[in-house]
């Protein structure tokens, strides 16, 4: 869509959102006093340092300056432009907006296009395997599998016939750019580059969801013999693996709720934990997990359950989830399955209730799944092999970083070999020493520490600290802004300072209320945003008194004063170097030095 939403429709969609309700669809909110804080969505972090106020309507991040409204939020996010962040509220509060046409056409927003694609053969795919009998044998054949028409429904899941341009006329039809259609891994282009064909043929289709709902791809299962079995959409502009997490759209509520995720290999798997009523699982779609994945996970959770499959190579791929997982910040547990089976398979087999009580409610924490793993392939019997299991447990229960879970792990290996638990803590003593030596050597330079994107808690001058005062209640009280300029005109000390006063200045000028999240939609430079919404953060007085404000404008014009003064000293220096008068303009230089020396001692 495309053209201007009217100003009042905008304004009603604001007033009727929360950007708690926003932010919290992406980000795992607590509440602490007035606000909520969360991990920051923006960068990577480990504690949150991400604040929404539902008083002012705004967030902001105290560790990499972020900040902004709702709709600023969902533009960076989702990568949106202003229209289709606000559409999309207008969404999610029932409220209509007409769409226009103009230069921003459907045609030049071709990832609109793309995903507007997918929710149409979504919706006939599932039609044809409901409603048709084409569709019946793969119907009965779900039925067959285990899948209850609920299912069915929920999921969404179709059926394509087995023809090479069932979609391609079907696309053609509604007006879509077949090359663009080809882009998105719905057409595949023929040898001779003229022609398409279809992608999926003869498959039961299983629709794919990006974090925010939408169709994105497919993972079509085969009907009958045929290979491969399991054909899926390639990577395109909409659909990228590495940031895709199946069903997460869905489970997010369940996900919240429970504030615990449970993590799959694929799309079967998960539908099943569903049916066995956990319904707070999702997928990585088959593929290994990133580290993209995982930060999402992160934002939205810290406890994760991983259930992969119980053959080696399942073991191998929960091992480095775990890790990628733990690195980004999350408690992880491991919930194995028996040699040969998957999920599933497992529920197949044994029935819900067996699997929620003696595989996910039985769950090991990662340190015990780890001790396990170090065991494969093992004699134990063997004396070199045991004493080298005993090595790599111990250096295992060396990352603990509490105390009574390494107490608890060295008495498990103390019963188990007989060995006593002295002797495994002066070892276990003696790795530490090792990997802290290494840790310190493989710094190598200190001052090459990663230092944080950004800090608030920086010192300041007291010119600068008395604007920022003084910026912080103007922007919460227009006649606090109107006082300012009359008193200090245009003589804010620091020019991003001053630019935000003017754009104030302006807005209440223009007959605007002290609204931050309004005024945050009113300017539109990155960084005045983020000013903004740090400002916004400061804790202040609720009444501005007449001496404090009176302090701010003297440390404020006290520091114009002096440095227009010294400005005014170099200018008669260079007259007097220019007239070879060099005694005076040494005079002056020392007088310029002093006068420095005193204007930096006064703004400490």
């Amino acid at each position: 869509m495309g053209g201007k939403i009217p100003e009042e429709v905008i304004e009603q969609i604001r007033r009727s959102i929360d950007i708690v309700d926003v932010v919290g669809d992406h980000v795992q909110l607590k509440k602490q006093g007035r606000n909520y804080f969360g991990l920051c969505p923006f960068h990577g972090e480990n504690t949150p340092s991400f604040s929404v106020s539902p008083d002012k309507q705004i967030y902001h991040c105290f560790g990499c300056g972020a900040g902004g409204n709702a709709f600023s939020f969902l533009m960076d996010i989702d990568g949106l432009s202003f229209t289709e962040a606000v559409t999309k509220l207008a969404g999610k509060v029932g409220i209509q907006v007409e769409q226009t046409n103009n230069s921003e056409t459907k045609e030049q927003q071709p990832s609109n296009r793309m995903i507007e694609a997918h929710e149409l053969l979504k919706k006939f795919y599932h039609h044809l395997l409901v409603n048709t009998k084409e569709g019946q044998e793969a119907y009965d054949y779900l039925l067959q599998r285990g899948f209850t028409e609920e299912f069915i429904k929920r999921f969404e899941i179709g059926y394509t016939i087995n023809s090479w341009d069932f979609a391609v006329k079907f696309l053609t039809k509604r007006g879509f750019n077949l090359e663009e259609m080809e882009k998105c891994g719905l057409l595949i282009k023929k040898d001779d580059g003229n022609e398409y064909f279809d992608r999926f043929r003869n498959r039961i289709m299983f629709p794919i969801h990006d974090l925010q709902g939408r169709t994105i791809a497919f993972s079509g299962r085969i009907l009958g013999e045929g290979q491969p079995k399991y054909l899926n959409s390639p990577e395109t502009p909409i659909f990228l693996k590495s940031k895709t997490i199946y069903n997460f759209h869905a489970a997010k509520k369940a996900i919240r709720k429970q504030e615990q995720v449970l993590l799959f290999e694929g799309y079967a798997d998960v539908i099943a934990a569903v049916g066995a009523e956990c319904e707070n699982s999702v997928a990585t779609m088959g593929t290994s997990l990133t580290v993209e994945q995982a930060k999402i996970i992160r934002r939205n959770v810290e406890s994760v359950i991983i259930c992969y499959d119980g053959d080696g190579a399942g073991i191998e791929a929960t091992v480095k989830a775990a890790s990628i997982l733990q690195e980004a910040g999350c408690h992880v547990q491991v919930a194995p399955l028996p040699d040969g089976y998957d999920p599933d398979q497992y529920i197949q087999e044994f029935g819900a209730l067996k699997f929620r009580q003696s595989v996910i409610e039985n769950s090991l924490t990662y340190t015990s799944f780890k001790l396990r793993y170090l065991k494969r392939g093992k004699d134990l019997q063997n004396e070199a092999e045991r004493m080298h299991y005993i090595d790599s447990a111990l250096k295992e229960v060396n990352t603990l970083t509490k105390a009574v879970e390494k107490e608890h792990y060295l008495r498990q290996l103390s019963d188990e070999f007989s060995i006593s638990l002295s002797a495994l803590k002066e070892q276990e003593l003696q790795i530490n020493k090792v990997q802290k030596q290494k840790k310190d050597n493989a710094q190598g330079n200190r001052n090459n520490i990663a230092r944080k994107l950004y800090t608030q808690t920086q010192l300041l001058p007291s010119y600068q600290k008395a604007e920022r005062f003084l910026l912080a209640y103007m922007l919460r009280d227009a006649t606090v802004s109107l006082r300012v300029q009359n008193a200090v005109q245009g003589k804010f000390n620091v020019d991003l300072h001053q630019a935000l006063a003017n754009h104030l200045y302006a807005f209440y000028e223009e007959g605007h209320e002290a609204d931050l999240s309004v005024f945050v939609q009113y300017i539109s430079d990155k960084e005045l945003t983020r000013l903004v919404s740090e400002l916004a953060m400061i804790p202040l007085q609720e009444e501005l008194t007449e001496q404090v404000f009176n302090d701010y404008l003297f440390e404020i014009l006290s520091k114009k004063s002096a440095h227009d003064e010294i400005q005014m000293k170099k200018q008669e220096q260079i007259e007097a170097e220019r007239s070879k008068d060099y005694r005076k303009a040494a005079m002056i230089a020392k007088e310029i030095l002093e006068m420095t020396k005193t204007l930096k001692k006064r703004s400490l």
